[in-house]
């Protein structure tokens, strides 16, 4: 396996730019933040990003913890990719990262600096500072199920490659430990919003209870709700299904589990 490293100060837009720098080189995979990423999947890893402090999110980015190590090398070895690409802030972070993988030291390093301007750099550090956002090399979909509850955004660069245009997806997030705080949310404010939506919904009455299980996967809701009298039951609780699930993943940018309809009869 041929290992090669992209190195640069935290903010420069490393994550950013490691998309592409791995198109450019045919790498197809990478090491960014604790995350391994193979073929544009998330394969294995805890991300650094999910820590509630900046001293978590070094230990977390270096593999400080034994199972995290073990989860990680065990992905490489059995995705077993012919080249990978290791992100760190210096170059000696790098190599302590390739060393805790048991993969070989890095034949090359990149410096941000080598395929970056300043004012490219300048804008990274821009947006990190002012937005506190940081970005993950991989799509939204497979993003949002290690980030419920986060703020998550896409973002996809386009270029031309033997006549076609393809495009490669990242994904913009707001870790906890921003300065903006963290974000969180109470069961009540699950129950209100399916309250409110089912006031507008085809089919139903009122809503008689509602609960949620809300976890780092994102958040299950179940809910038992009466019928308006004439109304078809089974189309009333799967439009009741679908709006509440396109409603609660909206409001509060949960990754959604799963949304559990029970129906009663009419009211009189």
């Amino acid at each position: 396996m041929r290992v090669y490293g992209l190195s640069g100060k935290s903010g420069t837009g490393k994550s950013y730019n490691a998309s592409e720098l791995c198109r450019r080189m045919d790498i197809p995979a990478l090491i960014d933040d604790g995350l391994f990423i193979c073929n544009g999947s998330i394969e294995a890893g805890r991300s650094a990003k999910k820590e509630r402090t900046k001293i978590g999110a070094v230990k977390a980015a270096i593999f400080t913890s034994d199972a995290h190590r073990d989860e990680v090398a065990a992905a490489i070895r059995r995705e077993d990719p012919p080249s990978i690409l290791v992100l760190g802030t210096s170059d000696e972070m790098v190599c302590r990262i390739a060393e805790r993988l048991g993969l070989p030291l890095p034949e090359d390093i990149i410096h941000i600096e080598d395929i970056t301007t300043p004012e490219q750099r300048e804008i990274a550090s821009k947006k990190r500072q002012e937005d506190g956002t940081h970005v993950i090399p991989a799509p939204t979909f497979q993003v949002k199920k290690r980030f419920s509850g986060y703020f998550v955004n896409p973002k996809k660069n386009f270029y031309q490659a033997g006549g076609r245009t393809s495009g490669i997806e990242k994904t913009i997030v707001r870790p906890t430990y921003s300065y903006l705080g963290s974000y969180e949310i109470s069961e009540k404010v699950i129950s209100d919003i399916v309250s409110i939506i089912m006031r507008y919904t085809d089919g139903i009455s009122r809503v008689l209870w509602t609960s949620s299980d809300l976890s780092e996967e994102g958040v299950y809701v179940r809910t038992i709700v009466q019928a308006e009298k004439g109304a078809p039951v089974m189309t009333a609780a799967l439009e009741a299904q679908r709006a509440i699930y396109r409603a609660v993943k909206k409001m509060t940018d949960f990754n959604v589990l799963g949304v559990e309809v029970e129906l009663r009869g009419y009211r009189r």
